[in-house]
């Protein structure tokens, strides 16, 4: 496959435009909690955009165009589940967290807020919950590798596995050097990115096709069942589709830009400029792939995750083409670098630092991070090897264990006074197991998504042993009251 010029150029340049970014945000990184939340510095808009484009990943513009063009409107379901779950997460959870994350000994890390949330010496919720991060973040890391892979493959005739080390190795390069100040700073660019690229190519395809009313008469022609909101649904496959809101809860690098917020005040006004983004692109990845339906109805897509890539290539002229790849790569990258940052804090923090060397400098620990970021990737980089892997398919299972494993447990352990290590321990281990073998088995209840169990099983498990045994360190529930008078406060 050839490629236009103009499509290079502009791409390169959007690439300068981020290792530029990187390179700024390296001068002002100076020790591991600058690497790590960036010092606690974000503001309302980039803590919006950053939450937002860090969020929807390779699979606003790959995973969900796909699955609509597959199968019609009634995936629109996942993105509904998703913004009722973002939209709680906003008002319940971010500015909690934001106030306890720093009134536990100023965590950086969720294994750090889980460890001094509940004053666990023996280093158990620490362990566990990293643990739980590196093999779960593993496989989302791999979904947004496949993802590169994919459009470099599509854009610029590459082979799958030259395309693999491409999109890794200019993802890796800017997380490496910047950290969180580069990934956030990138993230707010590739939002506003991803949005032009959501609100233009719809209207530019249904504009080409020659009007709403055509594209609509061609998709039903291309597949009568795709304007059906309930095709083929089942109860199950509802539930499935709508639960995916649960998972916002326990996703690690959504939590980390609440907890880098400035100042929780800060987070009102994030909450509606995020959730205002986030309906947007939402809407224009659903019409795009409706779009797709009517576009290639005479040529069906070999690989319907290429949908968008296919649309812009087909409807815009090449110097446009190249904005539209830069968006898909700004959504793929947004995801990928906060994964391997949160992993690589892991690794330093709640790993080396505890276990290795307690005194360990500042340097020696964003030494440490940095090398980590580097491994994991190579670690993804094995798992996207697979040509037949699906950007939805990793992420669903990737969102479903950090939602099982972590949701249930932050949830209560902001709002319930008598938790405790023990059962937030349980809840972690139930929720993250169940999702690794109920997503191994098939057929009957076993086909709904395995975050629904998981969740629920974790929750009862939290319940039942709080409630058998509450908490009773007096400086734990000190600490609790004492956050609870600021959040009053505030």
């Amino acid at each position: 496959m050839s490629f236009d010029v103009p499509l290079l150029v502009t791409f390169i340049a959007y690439l300068l435009l981020i290792l530029f970014i990187g390179i700024k945000a390296y001068r002002r990184t100076h020790n591991l909690g600058d690497y790590i939340l960036g010092g606690r510095t974000l503001g309302s808009v980039v803590t919006a955009l950053s939450v937002g484009a860090s969020d929807m990943s390779g699979w606003l513009l790959l995973g969900l165009p796909g699955a609509i063009y597959l199968a019609g409107i009634s995936e629109v379901w996942i993105g509904i589940g998703l913004v009722i779950g973002a939209y709680f997460n906003w008002l319940f959870v971010a500015k909690p967290l934001r106030v306890f994350s720093q009134e536990a000994n100023n965590s950086l890390t969720l294994p750090d807020y889980f460890e001094n949330r509940f004053n666990d010496a023996s280093r158990v919720l620490r362990v566990i919950s990293a643990v739980v991060i590196l093999l779960f973040f593993t496989f989302y890391t791999a979904s947004g590798l496949v993802g590169g892979a994919i459009l470099f493959e599509n854009s610029f005739g590459l082979q799958y596995s030259t395309a693999l080390l491409a999109g890794a190795f200019i993802i890796v390069a800017y997380t490496f050097v910047g950290g969180f100040l580069a990934v956030v700073w990138t993230d707010a660019i590739q939002a506003l990115l991803m949005l032009a690229a959501l609100l233009i190519a719809p209207l530019a395809v249904i504009n080409a096709a020659g009007g709403a009313n055509i594209v609509m008469d061609q998709m039903q022609l291309a597949n009568p069942e795709s304007t059906s909101l309930f095709a083929n649904m089942t109860i199950i496959g509802f539930v499935s589709l709508i639960a995916w809101g649960l998972g916002y809860v326990g996703q690690p690098h959504i939590l980390a830009r609440f907890m880098a917020a400035e100042s929780p005040l800060k987070l009102d006004s994030a909450r509606r400029i995020a959730m205002t983004w986030m309906i947007i692109v939402l809407m224009g990845s659903v019409s795009t792939g409706l779009a797709g339906i009517a576009y290639f109805s005479d040529q069906p897509l070999a690989n319907p995750e290429t949908v968008f890539i296919a649309l812009s290539q087909s409807v815009f002229n090449p110097w446009v083409a190249g904005i539209i790849t830069a968006a898909i790569l700004s959504a793929i990258m947004s995801t990928i670098d906060s994964q391997l940052l949160v992993s690589s804090s892991v690794i330093s923090e709640d790993f080396y630092r505890v276990f290795v060397r307690k005194d360990a400098s500042e340097k020696e620990l964003l030494l440490v991070s940095r090398i980590a970021v580097i491994a994991i990737a190579l670690l993804a980089l094995a798992i996207a090897s697979d040509r037949e892997s699906r950007v939805l398919d990793l992420v669903s299972y990737a969102w479903a264990g950090f939602g099982a494993a972590f949701g249930p447990v932050i949830v209560f352990s902001l709002f319930w006074r008598s938790m405790t290590a023990m059962s937030a321990v349980a809840g972690m281990i139930i929720g993250a197991v169940t999702v690794v073998l109920w997503s191994n088995v098939s057929g009957g209840i076993f086909d709904l998504y395995e975050i629904v169990p998981g969740f629920l099983f974790a929750s009862i498990a939290i319940v039942v042993i709080s409630v058998l045994k509450p908490e009773q360190n007096d400086s734990t529930l000190e600490q609790y009251d004492d956050v609870q008078g600021l959040l009053t406060a505030t």
